[in-house]
């Protein structure tokens, strides 16, 4: 594979003597693609989910002939190294490792990071789990896309369940993580809840440092202050502790507590979560969606991933799959709209805008300003005995154009304009279990 420089310079040099439409590249023996994950570290729970996922997708692609003949080859970067090594391994895998496209990442941190790196580097860059709205609020990209919502609509989905399903709360506590995405998420999450119900009063707001190993301090003084509501949007092995601590102490059967990101959780916490919670999925991701759970492809997939992980499919799953999906149909789109037997790379980044792609969810579509819009499942913890751990019974599907922030305009401004009237405005479909 050639440096990257001598690359551009090609297709520089052959756009200014053909047309667009008549460029093509030469079919390559392999497809070679990077991605970033937390392979080590407390978000591996995340990451690791994804790589295994990632690689039974590639494994399913390339027995089928890969694209248009063109098997693919994946290699991963661990997020868990920090920001400086994922930075050169990122740029190493792009000019001298030979990827095409990269996925890149699970931390919102590094995608802001690696969205401008990029650019740089001229890459098509799938941003295939991360959830800062920040990326395309304050930005124009030309090589970078999400292919999942970011926080506003997942922020969204959970204050419309809580209204919809616990509306005569009067007091909220908050339990998020001390950096970015436990700061934002909170800000959308109470900007939309003071739109929608402003006599709602926040009796607390803990940051923990993350990593935290023992929320002792804040269980005892939300015990103390007794809120109706208890929001927490961490995640991870942070996210676990915290739900069976306070499970131990008995705080679970007085509040009512909200978890936008405990999907993928449920199975590590067992017992420790009980009935009543509301709990997110990031997206429409539930290893028993109401609406796939049926459909032989689900299926075969959800056995694929149990029988090698020894596990359930959790969001992280999900996600990957809505990059594997928009990459393989974005190739395939663009071989078909130009008629050539492997597309340029301005023919793919074509294919990309407004594409339309399905991974084991519903349908996401990438919006004019390159980011996904997601529908998102929301429903509320039980224990039934079918499993070792809670599942989720009166389980809502939003619609995830409705909930995301229109394009040029800032999530927290947008969020704050709502009303009351917005949470019987927005489409929802809803399943007992």
């Amino acid at each position: 594979m050639k440096h990257l420089f001598v690359k551009r310079a090609v297709a520089a040099t052959l756009a200014a003597a053909l047309p667009m439409a008549a460029l093509a590249a030469d079919k390559p023996e392999s497809l070679k693609i990077g991605m970033t994950a937390f392979l080590t570290g407390p978000a591996s729970v995340f990451g690791v989910p994804a790589r295994d996922a990632t690689e039974i997708m590639v494994e399913n692609i390339n027995a089928e002939g890969g694209i248009n003949g063109v098997p693919i080859d994946i290699s991963f970067i661990d997020e868990g190294a920090g920001a400086e090594s994922l930075t050169s391994e990122y740029r190493r895998m792009v000019e001298s490792g030979g990827a095409e496209v990269m996925l890149a990442s699970i931390s919102s941190g590094n995608c802001q990071t690696i969205a401008p790196l990029a650019e740089d580097l001229q890459v098509p860059n799938l941003m295939w789990d991360c959830g800062t709205q920040r990326i395309f609020e304050e930005n124009d990209y030309k090589y970078v896309f999400r292919t999942q919502a970011n926080a506003t609509p997942e922020m969204l989905a959970s204050v419309i369940y809580l209204l919809k399903t616990k509306p005569d709360f009067n007091t909220i506590a908050v339990v998020n993580q001390d950096y970015a995405w436990g700061r934002d998420s909170w800000d959308i999450f109470s900007t939309a809840l003071k739109a929608m119900k402003p006599d709602v009063e926040v009796v607390a707001e803990f940051f923990p440092k993350f990593g935290s190993p023992d929320f002792s301090t804040e269980i005892s003084r939300l015990q103390a202050l007794n809120p109706d509501v208890i929001l927490s949007t961490s995640w991870g092995g942070d996210l676990d502790t915290f739900v069976q601590q306070a499970s131990q102490r008995g705080l679970l059967n007085s509040s009512t507590f909200v978890l936008p990101l405990a999907e993928s959780s449920l199975e590590r916490l067992g017992s420790a979560l009980t009935e009543g919670h509301i709990v997110g999925a990031r997206g429409d991701h539930y290893f028993l969606h109401p609406e796939r759970r049926d459909d032989a492809d689900f299926q075969a997939f959800m056995k694929q991933y149990e029988e090698k992980t020894g596990e359930v499919s959790v969001y992280p799953v999900f996600h990957a799959s809505q990059a594997m999906a928009a990459l393989t149909t974005a190739y395939e789109k663009a071989i078909a709209d130009n008629g050539v037997e492997w597309p340029s790379e301005e023919q793919l980044l074509a294919a990309l805008e407004g594409l339309e792609f399905q991974g084991l969810g519903r349908p996401v579509k990438l919006r004019e300003d390159n980011q996904g819009v997601e529908a998102q499942l929301m429903g509320t913890s039980v224990q039934t005995g079918d499993y070792p751990f809670a599942t989720l019974e009166n389980i809502m599907i939003f619609d995830g154009a409705e909930l995301t922030t229109p394009v040029g305009e800032i999530s927290t401004e947008w969020v704050g304009s709502l009303d009351a009237g917005f949470v019987d405005s927005v489409s929802v479909d809803t399943y007992e279990n």
